[in-house]
């Protein structure tokens, strides 16, 4: 036999080739789906094709006659060949095959597997070897000794991190709270646990420090979907009853769908307190179910509770130290009037309802507008409301109207913008709304109720003739939108629906 023949082998035995095949497959399988750890596993293939090299080299030694050499260099290089055969396994299951099942674990979980079938691989090649295990583990309980003692605070870490792990104190993608930092645990290490804050900071937390200490885990609760209640705090004078305060914002944020605020739990908005300056001090508490955009939703949550309150002719209470410079004498205050009508009286212009009204009529509608601000989802009016009769102007933003049929199925029949108005027919006829309009985006209207437009249909009843023929031409528009929706609706004859439109008006308003 010649001496490369000798070398191959003592190198090459009769599971090498499918070991070989067995590594090949899972590197390609690794390389194709792993694509962010593709550097460690590029490491992990290195490291054992050189611990092949060096078991053919162990090979050659034998050929040299070199056998107590060969046979240390072959299991040191065996050793090693298995170690990257387990990593290469470790990779597959713990990076690919658990997270495809819907299982991710901690990388310190993965490691801890790992290390122990490295320790379990090492003991059977030494026991191959026919080295006595029992002197080993005596020896190697007495450096382990020393070790620990003086590595204590490192080992302290490292056990709390499996502590951390066995009682399922925190996990990935926890978000927790320690003394002044909040954030979301992004990975468990064996000495260390990493925060990743809002602020685009990470903050590593020795893992002991979390054992000793105590921490919030934020937004956790047995059974229960993960969300977080927050607090958004705003003031209100005592000249207006808490009851009517907490009806009118539960009402605007219960009837709206806000981003990242939970249904369920409803937000509720409480007294919490009553301060000497003449204002109650009111909360409210909704529930987070993205803890990430918590500023954000804040922000909506109080453009929401200022809309509501406007629409209601209710302040907030805001305490003053500035001093006013500006003389508020009787003529300013005329000025700033005058200016606020002038622009009521160019928005109404724009009404198609109100084109036959004089400009002493139009002024008198202007003085009696109130202005009514709708944050971005607010429902304006309701389908089937009995209870509003107000007619809204759009000044500012956009507004969606839809149907909804006896099933439940929602179209949207229009958009409308700035300029646009609708609700006319609750305000003259007293029906109930015929759709429903909810804001698109911010929303700002004047509305004008039935008490303000009385007074001028009262002072000349003819405009209620002129109204008529633009109404019934409006509902007309509108039953032909309901026609694709509901079976049972039909199209309405134009001068029909004028007469009676005519009628409902003089006696809603009691005309003669």
């Amino acid at each position: 036999m010649t001496f490369w023949s000798r070398a191959v082998d003592f190198f090459w035995g009769t599971e090498s080739l499918s070991l070989l095949l067995m590594v090949l497959v899972i590197f390609v399988l690794l390389h194709f789906f792993l694509c962010e750890d593709r550097q460690s596993l590029f490491n992990t293939i290195g490291f054992y094709l050189v611990c092949l090299f060096g078991q053919f080299m162990a090979g050659v030694l034998h050929a040299s006659e070199l056998l107590r050499a060969a046979e240390i260099t072959r299991e040191v290089f065996v050793i090693g060949a298995g170690i990257a055969v387990i990593r290469l396994w470790g990779l597959l299951i713990f990076r690919k095959v658990l997270p495809a099942v819907k299982l991710t674990l901690p990388r310190i979980t993965e490691d801890i597997f790992v290390i122990i079938a490295y320790i379990a691989w090492f003991m059977v090649r030494l026991r191959y070897a026919g080295l006595d295990l029992s002197s080993i583990l005596a020896t190697s309980a007495v450096i382990t000794a020393v070790i620990a003692f003086a590595m204590q605070d490192t080992l302290g870490n490292i056990l709390g991190g499996l502590a951390l792990q066995l009682d399922n104190s925190i996990e990935v993608g926890d978000w927790i709270k320690v003394d002044d930092v909040a954030g979301k645990v992004v990975d468990i290490r064996w000495r260390s646990t990493l925060v990743e804050t809002r602020n685009w900071e990470t903050v590593v937390f020795p893992n002991s420090q979390l054992m000793k200490n105590k921490f919030v885990v934020l937004g956790r609760r047995t059974d229960q979907p993960v969300q977080w209640r927050r607090w958004v705090w705003f003031n209100v004078g005592l000249d207006t009853p808490p009851p009517k305060v907490i009806s009118v914002v539960e009402a605007a944020l219960q009837q709206t769908n806000i981003l990242n605020v939970a249904k369920s739990p409803l937000p509720n908005c409480v007294l919490m307190d009553i301060n000497d300056k003449g204002y109650g001090r009111y909360a409210l508490r909704y529930w987070l179910t993205d803890l990430m955009p918590d500023d954000p939703t804040d922000s909506a949550i109080r453009w929401h509770i200022m809309a509501a309150l406007q629409r209601a002719g209710l302040k907030l209470a805001l305490e003053e130290h500035s001093i006013h410079l500006t003389k508020e004498n009787e003529k300013y205050e005329e000025a700033q009037h005058q200016r606020k009508i002038r622009l009521r009286l160019k928005t109404l212009r724009r009404v198609e309802l109100f084109s036959s009204m004089t400009e002493d009529e139009l002024e008198a509608l202007a003085e009696r507008l109130h202005f009514t601000p709708f944050a971005r989802g607010n429902p304006i009016t309701r389908q089937g409301d009995l209870q509003s009769h107000g007619l809204y102007i759009l000044i500012r933003g956009e507004a969606e109207v839809f149907l909804t049929s006896s099933s439940g199925e929602q179209r949207t029949v229009n958009v409308l913008h700035k300029g646009d108005f609708f609700g006319e027919m609750a305000l003259l006829t007293g029906a109930p709304r015929r759709a429903s309009v909810i804001a698109r985006t911010d929303v700002e209207c004047y509305r004008l109720d039935k008490e303000a437009f009385e007074e001028v249909l009262q002072a000349r009843p003819a405009i209620a003739e002129e109204l008529s023929h633009i109404l019934a031409v409006r509902t007309a528009q509108l039953d032909s939108a309901m026609q694709d929706i509901d079976a049972s609706a039909n199209r309405r004859d134009i001068a029909k629906s004028r007469s009676e439109i005519l009628e409902t008006i003089r006696r809603f308003f009691s005309l003669k």
